[in-house]
């Protein structure tokens, strides 16, 4: 293999003779990431091996090493050097202090990637991973709460399910399921897709698998910081999406709320990429699960909204939620007043409707955990399931009755 290595003196001078002797080439030996960016033009590198602090691993470092399909491995000496490592989104992260021989076999086996759909998978999904999106207006209508619950019922129905936090202005989805968050998931596994390394051992790797009894799934955790919304770049998640077809039954995407598109937002360069991830992910859906907000200021906000969503995807594909329905906001006949100006304004005649269950909700929040086990006879937990089983479980019968139980809940039960 040829490294470039990135390094403190003593690491180096203690791990070098080790290098020559397993038989790798040293290409370089530099000591900062920043004088890696500029040498890698001219370098032919398999494998970088750094330091897993911030003077020699940093995200322009990443991304250079990405765009030429080239690994990076790092090597941490501290909790805050393998913070920092993690929150870049490096998930091959060592002690500093371990023997050669651990980070020759990892650099050996890192170097040569698995294909990215392999026999098995495409045996156990020939026609690939449906995706639903759950999206919805600014004014927190229920986007989170609801793709954590869909993902739950699915699951507990035998689908092999991934949940994914894309939502560039802050993930939620890692605090509502107790998941820690430093090291971003799918951020992760956009990044790796876009060098071509996202394989089935990636995906183990990256995923956390939450754990609930007869239905548990995976997580690609979101960005824990807003201003980390350039990783989630439209053709990752692309990439990403195409190799998360292929090992799982069902993708379920929680999306950020802004539609604007690029000329809308001529006077700022920035947003138009922060807000194309969302299109991204919609564009890429199977299904979209609309969410609004049943009371009037939500209502409007839905409606609105709502146009600019069939701008990005088709009405077929859409299937409209309204949240949180009660009187105390909309006076008597709550539902049929929803249900009125959704036919009247927007010319929607099917919408599911859930019920404000506040004791539900937070039952779910303090636990962290999802309706199914923290409020498993709630009403919101009774409409979610009902959503599920007469919206998108029809659609996929044929498929369900195929392949009941696939690769992926092999490896959780197995895990």
């Amino acid at each position: 293999m040829r490294l470039l290595l990135i390094l403190d003196h003593a690491t180096e001078d203690r791990l070098l003779a080790d290098i020559v002797e397993h038989g790798h080439t040293v290409v370089a030996r530099l000591l900062s990431s920043r004088e890696a960016e500029a040498r890698l033009p001219d370098l032919e590198v398999d494998v970088v091996l750094a330091g897993a602090g911030r003077s020699t691993l940093s995200a322009d470092l990443l991304r250079a090493t990405d765009s030429r399909g080239i690994r990076v491995v790092a090597l941490a000496s501290t909790d805050l050097d393998r913070h920092h490592a993690r929150s870049l989104g490096i998930h091959e992260v060592l002690e500093a202090d371990v023997a050669w021989g651990e980070i020759d076999a990892f650099v050996r086996g890192s170097a040569v990637l698995g294909a990215r759909v392999d026999e098995t998978a495409e045996a156990a999904h020939p026609r690939g991973a449906r995706v639903i999106a759950v999206w919805g207006p600014a004014g927190a209508p229920g986007r989170t709460t609801l793709s954590i619950n869909v993902a739950a019922e699915l699951a507990a129905r035998g689908r092999d399910v991934v949940l994914i936090d894309a939502d560039t202005y802050g993930g939620a989805i890692a605090p509502a399921l107790g998941l820690l968050d430093e090291a971003p998931g799918f951020a992760s596994a956009c990044r790796l897709a876009g060098s071509g390394s996202l394989d089935r051992a990636e995906f183990d790797r990256i995923a956390p698998v939450y754990s609930a009894a007869g239905g548990p799934f995976r997580v690609l955790t979101g960005i824990p910081t807003s201003r980390r919304w350039p990783e989630l770049a439209p053709d990752r998640i692309d990439a990403a999406i195409e190799v998360l077809r292929t090992v799982a039954t069902d993708i379920v995407i929680d999306v950020g709320f802004n539609l604007e598109a690029d000329d809308e937002l001529s006077s700022d360069l920035f947003s138009p990429r922060r807000n194309a991830a969302t299109a991204a992910s919609l564009r890429l859906a199977d299904d979209v699960l609309a969410v609004g907000l049943a009371d009037p200021i939500g209502l409007a906000r839905f409606l609105r909204a709502h146009v600019d969503l069939l701008d990005v995807v088709s009405t077929s594909r859409v299937h409209v939620v309204i949240n949180r329905v009660r009187g105390s906001a909309l006076g008597i006949d709550a539902a049929g007043q929803v249900r009125q100006s959704l036919r009247r304004f927007a010319g929607i005649e099917t919408a599911t409707l859930l019920p404000h269950d506040q004791r539900a909700s937070d039952a779910a929040i303090l636990l962290a955990r999802t309706l199914r086990e923290a409020a498993p006879r709630s009403g919101l937990r009774a409409g979610i399931r009902g959503l599920v089983d007469t919206v998108l479980l029809p659609i996929a019968a044929d498929d369900l009755a195929v392949r009941p139980r696939r690769a992926l809940r092999r490896s959780l039960a197995a895990g």
